[in-house]
């Protein structure tokens, strides 16, 4: 169903764990104010309880924080990994007035940026995960227009095709309808987010 936040955005979420498992390994957050749309995404290590205290881990800190810059999130959910099994993260942050998103990324989690005017943006992530280990971000910066749509998703969604998916005009709640029935498998933990710029 989807979840219209404000006057700038709104979002389906989907999330299914890992078959025979209680926990989800994967956790996400994501909260609209009058400034800024700012999502996270985090797949814990391995699946179960643990990758599900790595991944809640890093909500957490975004749920706390997520009025500051998307960097220093960053360094502070590496920091909330210490000890911890470790996580892949992606962050992203829509800054209305300024028409910019900013996106940081460490693991294989995918995220896609889709604007009207059919530019597919993917930003490549770091390989790896963070771990508290001191870790090197490549935060990035692109410039959106209205009405662009956003796909992030954990590797328990198999996507292919995300020019096709994303046509400017199919409403988002029917694209989540066609990634679930065609794209969701019960071999890992699953989550994706699908959002659309109004």
């Amino acid at each position: 169903m989807t979840e219209r936040l404000n006057d700038k955005v709104e979002v389906v979420a989907f999330q299914t764990a890992k078959k025979g498992k209680d926990y989800c390994g994967d956790s996400y957050y994501y909260v609209a104010t009058d400034e800024y749309y700012i999502c996270v995404l985090a797949d814990g290590l391995g699946s179960g309880q643990y990758a599900n205290e790595a991944s809640a881990a890093v909500t957490d800190i975004v749920e706390k924080h997520h009025n500051m810059d998307v960097d220093s999130l960053m360094k502070l959910c590496n920091q909330a990994l210490l000890q911890k099994r470790g996580a892949a993260v992606s962050i992203f942050k829509f800054s209305f007035a300024e028409k910019e998103l900013t996106y940081s990324c460490v693991g294989n989690i995918r995220f896609f940026l889709y604007s009207q005017s059919e530019k597919l943006t993917y930003p490549l992530p770091v390989t790896g995960y963070l771990s508290g280990r001191k870790q090197i971000f490549n935060t990035q910066r692109f410039k959106y227009e209205d009405k662009s749509k956003f796909l992030v998703y954990s590797d328990g969604i198999n996507i292919t095709g995300v020019k096709s998916l994303l046509k400017p005009f199919v409403p988002i709640c029917h694209i989540a309808e066609t990634i679930k029935k065609e794209s969701a498998t019960n071999d890992d933990d699953a989550t994706f987010i699908i959002g659309s710029l109004l």
